[in-house]
């Protein structure tokens, strides 16, 4: 269990972990975006045959949206436009709006996102103006709270089948509201029983690893040196 750092791409985490363990059978339980931190299963060995046995199970998101504008990625990896007003919102609407976003709904994942249409990435077909056709994905929000208001922030929890995009959600939390919302901040805290209290930073991975490469190499050396005195006295 990895506590991704922010910035880092899912991928970047499996390519440093197979790097500092020099293992080629890797892989993770699911995408986190760049700009997501939090929990990411990463499965070595014969555990990656469990990779889909993970991805299935329920994911726990905590973040906050920003009311009052979109953005074209659905969260800050684009600059906000087409700004509205949210003033008039009441904490009662707010929190109200979530019902029509849980138990199984339809959802249309955002044009920039990493599914393939016909073998190619859609976010490389968003970048080239490409037009494409999105095909509305079944998805289940269990449960859907808000945690806090504070204009133009609101924070919440999502509790979701996999396959959510949680960008899409807060996109469309915000159309619903009828003042525009994008993704601020996204922590994915759980996937299953799985927690991301009990996760592993990135940076003790590699603190430890390199710990260990020091012993080994240090326990090499004393071989090494054992054994040659134990030539020499022969």
């Amino acid at each position: 269990m990895i506590d991704k750092p922010l910035h880092w791409t899912s991928f970047d985490v499996v390519r440093k972990l197979r790097s500092i363990l020099q293992i080629k059978k890797i892989g993770h339980a699911g995408t986190l975006d760049p700009l997501a931190t939090g929990l990411l299963i990463v499965c070595t060995g014969k555990f990656t045959k469990k990779i889909n046995e993970y991805m299935a199970q329920k994911k726990e998101y905590r973040g906050h949206i920003i009311l009052g504008a979109v953005t074209p990625t659905f969260d800050l990896e684009s600059e906000p436009e087409q700004q509205q007003e949210f003033l008039h919102l009441t904490d009662v609407e707010i929190k109200n709006t979530t019902r029509q976003f849980t138990g199984a709904i339809q959802q249309l994942p955002p044009i920039y996102s990493a599914i393939k249409k016909e073998g190619v990435a859609l976010y490389e077909l968003a970048r080239k103006g490409t037009a494409v056709q999105l095909e509305p994905r079944n998805i289940t929000i269990h449960s859907f709270e808000i945690t806090a208001i504070n204009l133009p922030e609101v924070s919440f929890k999502v509790v979701c089948s996999t396959g959510t995009y949680i960008r899409s959600l807060a996109n469309d939390f915000g159309a619903a509201l009828g003042c525009g919302s994008y993704l601020g901040s996204l922590r994915r805290t759980g996937i299953g029983e799985f927690d991301v209290n009990n996760a592993i930073d990135m940076e003790d991975i590699l603190q430890q690893v390199t710990h260990q490469n020091l012993v080994n190499k240090t326990d090499t050396a004393l071989q090494d040196q054992s054994s040659k005195k134990d030539n020499l006295s022969l």
